[in-house]
């Protein structure tokens, strides 16, 4: 009698969406985007706060 084969409940899950993007934004290749739309977004709420008066001439 040939031996019994165990099958197993959990089947191999595909990651998440939330775990997609962490690792797309983490991922070595992606580095200079993700730093030009962070360093963008950093001068646009700059620009748009009140201390872009300081960039005013006196």
């Amino acid at each position: 009698m040939p031996p019994k084969t165990v099958k197993s409940r959990q089947q191999a899950r595909e990651p998440s969406y939330a775990s997609n993007t962490l690792a797309m934004f983490t991922d070595k290749e992606n580095r200079g985007v993700v730093t030009a739309i962070g360093l963008f977004a950093v001068g646009v709420a700059f620009l748009h706060s009140s201390w872009s008066e300081i960039l005013l001439p006196a």
